[in-house]
């Protein structure tokens, strides 16, 4: 089927301008977001890290939007708010990135490898929460354009909130009726090869699994009690290994390592330095929006009849009220785009295969469902299609005829192998927005391995970037770009619309776990360019024992901080935390158990539950 015209020269902030104001490190990655999206930096007068205000919250206004009243001196404008911390937490000492990560439990998970906190090195909640802060304004604009005034006021966002939602699969199980299927213990990859070449092994086969270990000559019993912790480490965020896995890693060349991957259909990936990344790197956008086709609106009442599932209850109304979204998604990345996108107030039906989500059922549960799974799936509908079948896609395509988006997450090719890439939507749906979320991109990387988080994180460097100087290189295992992956999913599904809006054409969008590293690593690369120490200083975001727990220094005040702690012995963690703010020093209690967020002062009301009993996080934002 031939290819509907594309172009890719219009974004769908062209011609607008911003000023930012407030904590830099707060507006100036949302800066950044707006620039790619095609608005213009300006200079005004509200500009400026000082500029009036709350000085702990930062403020980006858009200005130049025709068609409506905007904000009073401002016409044609939109806004929206960031700060570090709602009331509660920031009263708790939530108050930077070091402060968000350890109160929200991102130190916990990310530190399961190790058996204790461990802060990630990279600005991760404020990376996030520049995205979902980007969302808000293109959802805010996107509602105007549709007339839909009442859900087009000022955004709000919180890091605090976005780090809980980053963690929300992992709080969700905590809170879940049953224990994990797999052990959390400290271990996990990378593996070392004899060389010191340090590698990560990726396989969703167990055939494959055993026959690397095999042509390694690895104990059998090893082998078979490693399986279970590699399969479920995307979930528990830890892989106890047995350690004679390791030891065969080290008795071998890498040589010898790659060629027992190619043999039994594993692969494996060396360990990329952000040096290397750097020179490489081409500076694209995590996302590309190609707008194709002649035009054409689609209204909610040509939506087919085989949308007819019980409706999920509603989030509300939403900027995105009215509009249907397909998702097509498993495991991570796609399904939280499309959760974003349903707590903007789309309504979502998810595609699934004959007899639903095999996922649906993976442990802990609450309620006989996975916890994990409602975390990024509740109050989506759900209409099961056997892809293969011929009938089936042709089910499929009748539904994405009715529909604003289709969004999925499918093995490069798979699309346009079936007869559902965008070429073959768009004869049905001229002004569908055609979503792929994939894991690296078109042609950016030469002879890419399998595009999985943690694959994803070796290659490009974030092993390095996650970690600072004097500690060995190692790709987290919390699913940092799976989980960034799904936020710029939703973020470019959000700047398609707002394009069509503009165009009446319909927009081909991609995005990338490959675009969601370069983003988390941005600031290390620029190092790296310029000369400098890419990794952040030795003892960087380590969190301080006491004796009854941990305690997280403010980035600006550690070292400080540090020294104070040192000199009281073994204080207990609410003396320590009382003597640092006596003298001027942030920090906050590290949590250690995603359980206890539930009852965590910091975040008092927060966290709910679902009709199933799983921990829900709040929405990221808010509209007014």
């Amino acid at each position: 089927m031939a290819s509907p015209a594309v172009t890719q020269t219009a974004r769908p902030l062209d011609g607008l301008r911003f000023t930012t104001s407030g904590p830099p490190p707060l507006a100036g990655p949302v800066a950044g977001h707006l620039r790619l999206l095609g608005a213009a930096a300006d200079a005004g007068p509200n500009a400026g890290p000082d500029a009036g205000g709350d000085p702990d919250t930062a403020r980006v206004t858009l200005t130049g939007l025709p068609g409506f009243p905007g904000l009073p001196g401002l016409p044609g404008s939109a806004a929206a708010t960031i700060a570090w911390a709602s009331p509660e937490a920031a009263r708790g000492g939530v108050t930077d990135e070091a402060t968000v990560q350890a109160a929200t439990g991102i130190m916990a998970v990310h530190g399961r490898r190790d058996g204790l906190p461990r802060g990630l090195a990279v600005d991760y909640a404020t990376a996030a929460t520049a995205v979902l802060t980007t969302q808000g304004l293109l959802a805010a604009l996107l509602a105007r354009a549709r007339g839909c005034e009442g859900a087009a006021g000022p955004s709000h966002t919180y890091v605090d909130r976005a780090g809980l939602l980053v963690v929300s699969q992992y709080l969700a199980a905590s809170g879940a009726d049953e224990g994990e299927a797999a052990e959390l213990a400290p271990g996990g990859p990378p593996f070392t090869a004899a060389d010191g070449t340090l590698f990560e092994l990726e396989t969703l086969d167990p055939g494959a699994w055993a026959g690397f270990w095999r042509a390694l000559e690895a104990p059998s019993d090893a082998v078979r009690a490693g399986w279970r912790p590699f399969q479920f480490r995307y979930a528990t965020a830890c892989a106890p290994f047995p350690g004679a896995l390791h030891a065969t890693a080290r008795a071998h060349g890498w040589q010898r390592i790659r060629d027992a991957a190619a043999a039994s259909g594993a692969e494996v990936c060396r360990l990329r330095t952000l040096e290397e990344r750097a020179a490489e790197d081409d500076g694209a956008a995590p996302w590309s929006l190609a707008p194709y086709g002649p035009g054409g609106r689609v209204r909610a009442e040509q939506a087919p009849s085989a949308l007819a599932p019980a409706p999920a209850p509603s989030p509300g109304p939403g900027p995105l009220a009215g509009m249907t979204v397909l998702e097509a998604g498993r495991r991570v990345q796609a399904p939280l785009a499309a959760h974003l996108l349903r707590l903007l107030g789309a309504e979502v039906v998810r595609i699934e295969p004959p007899g639903g989500d095999p996922l649906r059922g993976m442990p802990p549960a609450c309620a006989g469902i996975s916890a994990r799974w409602l975390a990024l799936n509740r109050g989506k509908h759900a209409v099961e299609i056997d892809i293969k079948s011929p009938a089936d896609r042709l089910r499929l395509t009748a539904l994405a005829a009715g529909a604003d988006v289709f969004l999925h997450n499918w093995a490069p090719g798979k699309a346009a192998e079936l007869g559902l890439d965008s070429a073959d939507l768009a004869q049905v749906n001229p002004a569908l927005v055609y979503a792929y979320t994939g894991g690296w991109g078109t042609g950016r990387i030469a002879d890419p391995p399998m595009g999985t988080d943690f694959m994803v994180q070796a290659r490009t460097g974030v092993g390095e970037a996650a970690r600072p100087e004097g500690e060995v290189p190692a790709p987290s295992l919390m699913t940092l770009l799976d989980v960034m992956g799904g936020l710029l999913g939703a973020e470019a599904v959000l700047a398609g619309l707002l394009l069509r809006e503009h165009t009446g054409r319909g927009v081909r969008v991609d995005s990338s776990l490959l675009g969601a590293a370069d983003l988390l690593t941005a600031p290390a690369l620029e190092r790296a360019r310029s000369g400098g120490r890419s990794r952040r200083p030795a003892g960087f975001r380590t969190p301080l024992r006491t004796a009854d727990g941990w305690i997280a220094p403010a980035d600006a005040d550690a070292r400080a901080a540090a020294a104070v702690v040192q000199g009281l012995g073994e204080p207990s963690t609410e003396d320590a935390l009382g003597a640092l703010r006596a003298r001027g020093l942030g920090a906050t209690a590290v949590t250690t158990d995603l359980a206890d967020l539930h009852h965590d002062p910091r975040f008092s009301g927060s966290i709910s539950r679902d009709a199933h009993g799983a921990p829900a996080v709040p929405d990221p934002w808010s509209f007014v």
